[in-house]
């Protein structure tokens, strides 16, 4: 029997995170050299390597038992420990009724997506699961570039807002940012909240990377400066390192509830609730304790540490220029300056550079610029510093808390051998590229001299 498949599921394409990882698994299996049974350096995947923090672990295994079907929008405690979380860490002051959880933040801004009507402006380059949901739920939806400095202009905005005919728009903000690490200020926010309140547009804003902000005193949720027209997701994926325990949540805007109701039977629809066992497990991790704050910390510097370590390195590299990460454990490298040298080496979109890179003997894996939503042409790439056994990295930390330039510099060389041998790859890579396109260019222009 042959099933047919509906026409919009077949456009969808698999997630290149995904996609990627497929490939990877099949590459390492067929690549014949034995040198290379380390697999490859992984920048591509964007997953926190720590360990899940111990009294999650721990409420986890104490509600196993809890089989019965949980409320939909979430379990009483765990909303309340969600809203005294907001209220310590963002300064956020919202009941738990303007709360609701989720199987991931995913899932959650899929929901939102569906129920609200209008135009979504997506800023690029931009995560790549934001686009193949709009898509999916054929949603009409409009680019709006970033500039040099990778953020979103208000007056690029404003003017993308008045050529759309649409009464309402939906603008996604994912701050701090993915795939750039860089942070949007306060003054910032409130520029692009002027032109939200002026444009009518409504705001999701993700903030799933908020706790990996480096100087958290610097993050400010969108909520506190946009609460009327704000909806805030985040979870434990990225902050509690728990993307497999896939719990995240939702809080919308003020004078809600007549949209709250209607989201709840969405939510029941689709799903029901998340899991009865993970919601009283992740109660845990949303309770303030000085175990969960050292676990940020940490975690934080250490995110710190990886990231100034690639940046500079990268930035080592004649002509590359690279975003400096204030946040997450991304940055966007920007290798344009080397198109004709890939040209040349008919190396002509960002995926055609990525598959180069995996090949041997680099063994390197980088999310390009065509899964960021950016023009296939472009080569620029997102950097994941995350290649590093976290548990050992974290117990090494505690002991010996590197503060010196010199000695954080020490610190990745001696904890982080992947993440390092991975970089110099990338540096040999440009290298070789720029030397092998100078030799040809010698060789041609020698044999165009005629001999005396």
């Amino acid at each position: 029997m042959k099933f047919v498949v509906d026409q919009q599921v077949e456009d969808i394409e698999m997630p290149e995170n995904l996609k990627l990882n497929t490939f990877l698994q099949e590459f390492h299996s067929d690549c014949p050299h034995p040198e290379c049974n380390f697999g490859y350096y992984g920048f591509a995947f964007g997953q926190s390597p720590f360990p899940v923090p111990k009294l999650i672990q721990e409420a986890l295994i104490k509600n196993a038992d809890k089989g019965a079907y949980a409320a939909v929008p979430g379990i009483p405690e765990l909303r309340n420990a969600i809203s005294k979380y907001n209220k310590h860490y963002f300064g956020l002051d919202v009941a738990p009724e303007r709360i609701y959880v989720g199987p991931g933040t995913k899932e959650l801004i899929f929901n939102l997506l569906e129920i609200l009507h209008g135009t979504v402006i997506l800023p690029t380059p931009a995560w790549l699961g934001y686009l193949p949901q709009i898509r999916f739920l054929k949603k009409n939806y409009h680019m709006l570039p970033t500039r040099a400095n990778k953020k979103i202009s208000p007056n690029d905005l404003r003017k993308l807002a008045l050529r759309l005919q649409d009464r309402q728009k939906i603008l996604i903000l994912n701050n701090p940012n993915n795939p750039t690490g860089l942070l949007y200020d306060k003054l910032e926010l409130e520029e692009i909240t002027d032109v939200c309140r002026e444009q009518n547009i409504l705001v999701i804003s993700d903030e799933i990377y908020a706790l990996t902000t480096y100087d958290f005193s610097k993050f400010v949720s969108m909520a506190k400066i946009y609460p009327e027209g704000t909806f805030v997701t985040n979870g434990l994926s990225k902050s509690h390192a728990a993307g497999g325990y896939r719990l995240g949540y939702v809080i919308f805007p003020q004078h809600t509830s007549d949209f709250r109701s209607q989201f709840k039977k969405i939510l029941a629809t689709e799903y029901t609730a998340v899991s009865t066992p993970i919601q009283h497990a992740a109660v845990a991790g949303f309770e303030i304790s000085k175990d969960i704050d050292e676990y940020f910390i940490v975690t934080r510097n250490i995110h710190q540490i990886m990231g100034e370590y690639t940046y500079h390195k990268l930035t080592s590299i004649d002509g590359v220029k690279a975003t400096k990460p204030d946040a997450t454990f991304y940055l966007l490298a920007d290798f344009n300056s080397f198109a004709l040298d890939l040209q040349k080496a008919k190396i002509t979109t960002s995926q055609k550079l990525s598959e180069s890179l995996i090949i041997h003997p680099y063994h390197t894996a980088i999310v390009g610029g065509d899964s960021l939503v950016l023009e296939r042409t472009d080569f620029s790439a997102r950097i994941a510093y995350v290649d590093y056994d976290g548990a050992k990295v974290y117990e090494k930390y505690l002991k010996n808390k590197p503060k010196s330039l010199s000695e954080k510099t020490e610190f990745v060389k001696k904890n982080a051998p992947k993440v390092v041998a991975g970089l110099d790859m990338l540096v040999d890579f440009f290298l070789n590229l720029r030397k092998d396109n100078l030799s040809e260019l010698e060789t041609k222009q020698s044999s165009m001299v005629s001999p005396s």
